[in-house]
């Protein structure tokens, strides 16, 4: 059973622009996928779970294709571009800027052509149902019914998504609030790396609008970066220029508008071929048109949002998370593969090849009985308002951290009341999530004294080769009383 608690086509993967990486064409190698991989994540990265990834990837992409996905080609040929950080070109796209979208379609296609497979829509998962360290299943909310629903299930998998919409300023769609790094910290499971969140450099910046993502392809095709005055300023602060790393093109972002004064930088493809930003990426050249603005005669006003999380839940090498039973894949799992930064479109690929391994591993658990669950955890709600929460992780686990705000904000999120409501709504059970996730950040922010990859400490602008470690988050008794270890 595939549950979604909204429309089945509603997901971060359906909005994935950028691409898929895989060492697929003949200048690349599997060594340099891998070395790059490495390199981004910033000394964190898992090695085997990079080498599963680099080489388990390309057998992935070949049965997409084989299932129908249609990767954009140059006359038979596959079609590699390169984006930041990567040092061949391998990324692959559809239509130019809905790879995700296509590769979602194909397996949603795939799966409904077998009969064992039955889907579930607008049916929000709010909890795991644990017994002596076992996930037997999950409660969820019947939203036409307005009630919460048992399910017992020999092996659950969290493929929830990101964690996008606990702060104020994010590309993420409105699904994407935590819930299954929430639920499985509830339920006992181990939560890695949770501070380490990307904010991706070029969201579209206009008041009153939503902050629309305007892919890194975008730099790799040769947009430049301009400040209020019309001077490309990247050169000054890394040697790559627009193909820095996504963390460090955020920070000089960010860095260059408060010297500058301005309200945003600018993104300029005004320079390339006439015709080009409108066929190579059809989807955002229309959005920023309805806005009005034509990317071919003039730069779009962008901010960094955040935009993935390189942690979550724990997992092995098989999807495994420290339940028994439990199993999560996607950007909701921990998987070791990004480290403290993500390798740009290496999260498609990571979603494909761990997912199937987690399916496969899932596969081989004992029946279960038919035995009904009768009772789910206890629900109690947060009395903070969710703009407040959003707006107190902004501000204080955004792009730039400091220990006096990072400590401040888990101090007042740990303490906040909670309260049993009646018939909670989908939109108080995320709230609940954002919650607990926005905790969950600030306190490992706040404990790793240093700057690694997607965390940057004011008052520690350094790496510390003392926290050259995984954060693992783990609840001792009640949801706010945290045991977090390095290792």
């Amino acid at each position: 059973m595939v549950i979604a608690k909204d429309s089945l086509q509603e997901s971060s993967s359906e909005y994935a622009q950028g691409g898929i990486a895989v060492a697929l064409s003949d200048d690349d190698e599997l060594e340099l996928h891998e070395q790059d991989t490495i390199a981004a994540g910033d000394g964190l990265c898992d090695i085997e779970a990079v080498r599963t990834l680099v080489e388990e990837g390309p057998g992935a992409i070949e049965q997409l294709i084989d299932w129908g996905t249609a990767f954009d080609r140059q006359g038979t040929n596959l079609l590699f571009t390169r984006e930041g950080a990567h040092s061949r070109n391998r990324v692959l796209h559809a239509h130019g800027d809905s790879t995700g979208r296509e590769i979602v379609h194909t397996l949603r296609r795939h799966a409904q052509i077998l009969p064992n497979i039955q889907f579930l829509s607008f049916a929000a998962v709010t909890d795991l149902l644990v017994e002596n360290g076992e996930v037997l299943g999950i409660s969820a909310l019947d939203e036409s019914a307005r009630r919460t629903v048992l399910v017992r299930a020999r092996g659950v998998l969290l493929a929830t998504g990101g964690l996008g919409r606990v702060f104020e300023n994010t590309t993420n769609p409105d699904v994407a609030t935590g819930d299954g790094v929430a639920c499985a910290f509830r339920a006992g499971a181990a939560i890695s790396d949770i501070e380490f969140v990307q904010f991706h450099p070029t969201a579209l910046y206009i008041p009153d609008a939503p902050r629309f993502l305007l892919s890194e392809a975008l730099r790799g095709e040769g947009a430049y970066l301009r400040n209020a005055s019309g001077e490309r300023f990247m050169s000054r602060y890394h040697p790559m220029k627009e193909l820095a790393p996504r963390d460090v093109v955020s920070r000089s972002i960010v860095m260059e508008m408060r010297a500058t004064g301005d309200d945003s930088a600018f993104l300029d493809l005004t320079h390339l071929l006439g015709g080009f930003v409108r066929d190579r990426f059809p989807r955002i050249y229309q959005t920023c048109l309805r806005y009005g603005i034509d990317l071919e005669q003039r730069p779009a006003p962008v901010r960094p949002a955040a935009h993935y999380a390189m942690g979550g839940i724990k997992t092995d090498l098989f999807g495994q998370a420290s339940l028994r039973c439990l199993f999560a894949a996607g950007e909701a799992a921990c998987t070791g593969v990004h480290g403290a930064n993500r390798l740009a479109s290496n999260s498609l690929l990571e979603a494909v090849v761990f997912g199937a391994r987690a399916g496969r591993a899932m596969r081989e658990l004992p029946d279960v009985s038919n035995e009904a669950v009768s009772s789910c955890p206890p629900q109690n709600f947060p009395t903070i308002p969710e703009r407040d929460v959003r707006t107190l992780a902004w501000n204080s686990c955004g792009i730039l951290r400091s220990g006096p705000e990072l400590q401040a904000a888990y101090k007042r999120l740990e303490c906040r009341t909670f309260e049993p409501l009646e018939a909670p709504t989908r939109a108080q059970f995320e709230l609940r999530n954002i919650h607990q996730v926005a905790f969950l950040i600030a306190q490992a922010a706040f404990t790793r004294e240093e700057s690694r990859g997607g965390h940057y400490r004011v008052d520690f602008p350094y790496k510390s080769p003392v926290f050259e470690k995984h954060s693992i988050l783990q609840r001792r008794t009640d949801n706010f009383d945290v045991q977090l270890t390095f290792a």
